[in-house]
């Protein structure tokens, strides 16, 4: 069985869409941007500040799921210039710590208007 995931600690779906899917004990998280889920608003800052808002969506949907970021699988990581790539990186290592999640960050994408970043994840919901 399907479970939807809703939260008010990542921004609403702006499409036809879920913020994240939980089926077979693994969450699927949406694309997440760096909007700040209390206003709708894209924040403004550096590749650091999104990556971090941006981050911090995630881990609310994981967290909506019964997951988190200590149990993420895989990270994909859309950038609009690969030049980011070590501010994207430095956050990562930040905010997982220890755990490496599998990981791919792919560079050039059109975003939306202000977004440098935008993460989907795979995470994990069975026991710790």
């Amino acid at each position: 069985m399907m479970r939807p995931v809703e939260t008010s600690g990542a921004p609403t779906p702006a499409g036809h869409y879920v913020q994240g899917m939980v089926h077979g004990g693994v969450v699927y998280v949406s694309g997440q941007l760096p909007i700040d889920p209390a206003t709708g608003v894209v924040i403004d800052g550096d590749m650091t500040v999104q990556a971090e808002r941006t981050l911090q969506n995630v881990a609310a949907v994981l967290e909506a799921a019964g997951s988190g970021l200590d149990r993420v699988l895989m990270l994909t990581v859309f950038v609009t210039s690969r030049e980011d790539w070590p501010a994207v990186n430095a956050v990562c290592a930040r905010m997982f710590g220890a755990h490496r999640p599998a990981r791919a960050i792919v560079g050039g994408a059109d975003l939306k208007p202000g977004c440098r970043i935008e993460i989907t994840a795979v995470g994990m919901i069975s026991a710790r």
